[in-house]
């Protein structure tokens, strides 16, 4: 997520907000939809072979198109890629990312 702070700050412009987003997005102070994305993201995630139709149901219930979920299931599963092709070479993270000593969750 360090990598894509200033993004998310320009988002959100809201310091507090940005770090609970952070910490744990469920305790921050999202829209149902937002929440419904990321809740998507999550289980995405840490248990894709949990997804079902309905997950898919949930996000066009809050008005996501097709695209937008597309677009969605496309960069969690990038990202969930290139962060394990970083761990499994063992590369360090990138000079100024907040968790590049090593202090990160």
């Amino acid at each position: 997520m360090a990598s894509h702070e200033p993004d998310l700050r320009e988002e959100v412009q809201d310091e507090s907000e940005v770090m609970q987003i952070q910490e744990d997005y469920r305790r921050a102070s999202l829209d149902p939809a937002t929440m419904q994305l990321l809740d998507f993201a999550a289980k995405l995630t840490s248990s894709p072979k949990e997804m079902a139709a309905s997950d898919i149901e949930g996000l066009r219930a809050r008005k996501f198109m097709d695209e937008d979920i597309l677009d969605a299931v496309q960069l969690v599963a990038y990202f969930n890629y290139i962060n394990r092709v970083i761990d499994g070479l063992g590369a360090d993270p990138e000079p100024g990312m907040r968790y590049a000593n090593g202090s990160g969750p």
